[in-house]
């Protein structure tokens, strides 16, 4: 795994140089050279979102707030962590190639939604809904 993480490093791109459109690619080449195109129905790939968010969250169940935060600074630690993460975004690009979904434009029509919702001067540095400032229950991310 180690030599893993020195290769990932070595080949890195960069969030800034690399766009949705050139990973929703890679994925839908990935998928398509394996032939598993259908495999990717909504349902399933929902599922496997749900399911490796999860793995995801195992890495920290448990753990304090604190030691979460540390648990990162250790590099084969974190690797496991970014390859979770990867899996996630892989199956939400999976899942956006096989429902014809324009990532850019739901992501930025549900931020416009939030900065409604939650408006600077009503919930700053408060969890919650902006009329219930107690209630972390409906925030939605």
């Amino acid at each position: 795994m180690a030599n893993e993480v020195t290769e990932a490093k070595r080949t890195a791109a960069k969030d800034d140089a690399t766009t949705v459109d050139e990973l929703r690619q890679m994925v839908r080449t990935f998928v398509a050279q394996r032939e598993w195109k259908s495999y990717h129905d909504p349902k399933s790939l929902a599922m496997s979102i749900a399911i490796e968010a999860a793995e995801l969250m195992e890495h920290f169940q448990w753990l304090t707030t604190e030691q979460s935060r540390e648990l990162l600074e250790d590099e084969e630690r974190r690797w496991q962590v970014e390859d979770e993460l990867a899996d996630v975004f892989i199956y939400v690009l999976s899942f956006a190639n096989a429902v014809g979904t324009e990532l850019s434009e739901i992501v930025r029509r549900k931020i416009a939604r939030n900065q409604h919702r939650f408006p600077v001067e009503k919930v700053i540095g408060k969890l919650g809904d902006a009329d219930d400032k107690t209630s972390s229950k409906n925030q939605e991310s």
